[in-house]
């Protein structure tokens, strides 16, 4: 059986086809995350997706989990509350990068630092594509939106070393265009015990691109191919070699203790010691 045949069991085909634009990458994405779940092997019934507002957050609509579709900015707030209940659960959340890092971005940094159980896969296009097309907080300086018509100034999140900063157990950072090693970089945070962040760099050739003469979905994959440069081969150039480009690979692979363990056993403490 193919993977392609094996991970439509995971889809609501009922809701086909999806509301994306055409050539949007977010469907490559949602690829990623369902050929992670096959390769581990975890059962839909255990698995709760949860997102906010905007187009990545879509996605669990177009899947047979459990999901819940929250508010906007509020997707973590809530998939940390779902985790909280029932520790049990495989706590997916998608967002992206207005929705995590805007009026989300509390939540963000706080769930990493208590390095809380949840995979978060942040859809990151540079902008606000449901809404408009508005620049969010990792619009590229110089880039234009619908509310920078002349070139943002505003400086970009750098959103991965923003996790690793908080407090995150793994970060990593894919783009559609590197769809095989997306897929692995998914798969691994998945499989780690504590806050997972992958960013994915996302096209959005229909508010992202236009106005920034990337205007087909091509453009911007062929923008992604140019100008990434991975972690490790990073590490071996000067300097002046590495300007410019956006890093991709593992920023942050560690183990710490995950708060749900962490709690639980104070809970166990307090319990044996009648609260004394």
């Amino acid at each position: 059986m193919s993977t392609t045949t094996s991970i439509k069991k995971y889809l609501r085909k009922q809701f086909f086809p999806t509301i994306w634009c055409a050539g949007c990458g977010n469907g490559i994405v949602l690829g990623a995350i369902l050929r992670a779940i096959e390769n581990i092997g975890w059962e839909k019934d255990n698995i709760v997706m949860v997102s906010g507002i905007g187009c990545s957050s879509r996605t669990p609509g177009y899947v047979d989990f459990n999901t819940l579709h929250t508010t906007h900015g509020r997707s973590i707030g809530f998939a940390t509350g779902v985790k909280f209940a029932n520790p049990d659960f495989k706590v997916i959340v998608v967002t992206g990068d207005g929705d995590a890092t805007a009026i989300g971005g509390n939540h963000f940094i706080h769930a990493a630092r208590r390095n809380i159980d949840l995979t978060v896969i942040l859809f990151n296009n540079y902008i606000y594509g449901m809404t408009g097309g508005q620049g969010s907080p990792t619009t590229p300086v110089g880039s234009k939106s619908t509310t920078t018509p002349y070139g943002n100034i505003d400086n970009p999140f750098d959103i991965s070393r923003l996790a690793v900063a908080a407090g995150a157990s793994y970060v990593a950072r894919g783009t559609v265009y590197h769809a095989t090693a997306l897929n692995k970089l998914i798969e691994n945070g998945m499989r780690k015990k504590g806050f997972s962040l992958i960013e994915t760099l996302v096209n959005c050739q229909t508010y992202y691109g236009r106005p920034n003469d990337l205007k087909t979905p091509i453009r911007l994959l062929k923008w992604f191919k140019e100008n990434s440069l991975s972690v490790k081969a990073a590490d071996k150039l000067p300097p002046e070699k590495v300007k410019g480009k956006f890093l991709t690979g593992v920023f942050a692979d560690i183990d710490k203790p995950e708060f749900c363990e962490s709690y639980k056993k104070l809970v166990d403490k307090v319990s044996v010691n009648g609260g004394n």
